[in-house]
């Protein structure tokens, strides 16, 4: 029996309303399987909230609400055990302004990044973008396909009078590893060891699959939290990127001063009536809609690799904790990545991103979008083998 209350089933015409996603595609026999956003309508509660908002017809400048942060402090206690004061928030537009602006404001120009790679692809950009140099350090595959920290090459890396900079993802995109708190510790003690400041990315935070358990970086110990600027969003697990509305915290006066600087100066410091209101809904009724979710993931994952396992042995898939993003290991094929996506899209008609773009130790696999309904995510699948027999 079926006890499910939302209907992640549903199928949802997306072509022709202006998609990123979908409206890039050429033609209509195309599944796009790329760009990190959800083809499921938003939870019920977040659909009332803009009804609601929608009524009232004004659609004027909006101020941010103390029941706004209010939203914060509560999930991430409830949810996460992490007790976060109010004056150390500050609000913005999305996670990559927030990143922007806080690379802007604890960074100077000249100056190194560290990043743990593969990673996401607006990272080197943001980190250019503020004239600074990105320091590629890769993560080890190991042999179950999944990922671990080369805390030996950290150190080298942080090891760096020009470094002062950590940019962290956890949970980790594209490598969909959640965290642990003692390999956080381990980072974190490399950090404070050499001087480095961690900006953690957890935007796929909510998105962990049964068995993980996300911790907030600023929670691992008291130092972390000193050393730490965490950015978030519910806009990635609650699919509602589109509306912009996210949200830096630092418990340091000084950093978050600075931090509010970079936002005014960069013009990300205001956010759109809508933006607010699903904002707040996500995090204030959205508990039991990001439960299911994540179980829906978890099955549409298992139907991927358990078809690709039997049938396409030669993509290494790695072990999914957090996120909807599936990472794929496609050098057995002996064809470049770039190769395989082109082949997939040519001849299976599925669209889905080449792993280079994640930096160098990105090339060679691909990622795969399983935000999706599950009959779709079999057929893309089915297309998929089918391109690559």
């Amino acid at each position: 029996m079926n006890n499910n209350k939302f209907n992640f089933d549903e199928i949802v015409n997306r072509r022709n309303t202006h998609s990123v996603k979908w409206d890039k595609c050429e033609s209509d026999d195309i599944i796009p399987m790329w760009i990190a956003d959800m083809d499921f309508k938003a939870a019920p509660c977040i659909i009332d909230a803009l009804k609601q908002r929608l009524e009232h017809g004004v659609f004027g400048y909006a101020n941010v609400p103390e029941e706004f942060y209010d939203s914060i402090i509560n999930w991430f206690e409830r949810r996460h055990n992490w007790k976060i004061d109010r004056n150390w928030i500050e609000y913005t537009t999305g996670v990559v302004p927030a990143i922007d602006a806080v690379l802007r404001a604890v960074t100077s120009p000249g100056e190194n990044v560290v990043v743990l790679t593969p990673i996401y692809n607006c990272f080197f950009t943001c980190i250019e973008s503020n004239n600074c140099n990105v320091v590629e350090v890769p993560l080890t595959f190991n042999n179950d396909y999944s990922y671990s920290i080369d805390y030996d090459a950290l150190d080298k890396a942080l090891n760096d009078d020009n470094t002062h900079t950590l940019l962290f993802c956890n949970p980790h995109n594209p490598a969909g590893r959640v965290w642990t708190k003692d390999e956080m510790l381990n980072v974190n003690d490399l950090c404070i060891k050499h001087g480095v400041t961690v900006i953690s990315d957890e935007i796929h935070c909510e998105m962990v699959m049964p068995g993980h358990d996300y911790t907030p970086f600023a929670t691992i110990s008291q130092e972390a939290q000193n050393n730490c600027i965490t950015c978030g969003s519910p806009s990635k697990s609650f699919n509602i990127a589109g509306l912009q509305a996210a949200f830096i915290v630092s418990n340091n006066p000084d950093t978050k001063a600075k931090i509010n600087k970079a936002l005014i100066d960069n013009q990300v410091c205001a956010i759109n009536p809508f933006g607010l209101e699903a904002f707040m809904a996500a995090y204030n009724h959205g508990e039991n809609w990001i439960l299911e979710f994540n179980e829906y993931i978890c099955g549409n994952f298992q139907l991927m690799r358990d078809m690709m396992n039997k049938e396409l042995p030669a993509f290494h898939i790695t072990p999914i904790e957090g996120s909807y993003l599936a990472w794929i290991d496609v050098t057995p094929t002996g064809m470049t990545s770039a190769q395989v996506t082109q082949k997939i899209l040519d001849d299976g008609k599925v669209l889905v991103n080449d792993g280079a773009m994640y930096g160098k130790a990105g090339d060679g696999f691909i990622r795969i979008n399983l935000a999706t309904q599950r009959s779709v995510v079999e057929e893309a699948t089915h297309r998929i083998i089918k391109a690559m027999k």
